[in-house]
């Protein structure tokens, strides 16, 4: 038999804190690494505000929910 013992709460606890820091962390550096895309301005896009972050889609006084 082995001579193990189950951990605790507070240390499961404490663990997923810890990996949580750590992920955190990691991915602020690759943040700080990434380079913003340098894309081209739109040509010939729709005035007003974008249309996706309301989840829905109008053109000429359709509407179309995705």
């Amino acid at each position: 038999m082995s001579d193990t013992t189950e951990p605790t709460e507070d240390e499961i606890a404490r663990r997923i804190r810890e990996a949580g820091e750590r992920a955190k962390a990691e991915a602020e550096a690759r943040r700080k690494k990434e380079k913003p895309a340098q894309l081209p301005p739109e040509r010939g896009g729709r005035k007003g505000p974008e249309p996706t972050r309301y989840g829905d889609w109008e053109k000429k006084g359709i509407i179309s929910d995705f």
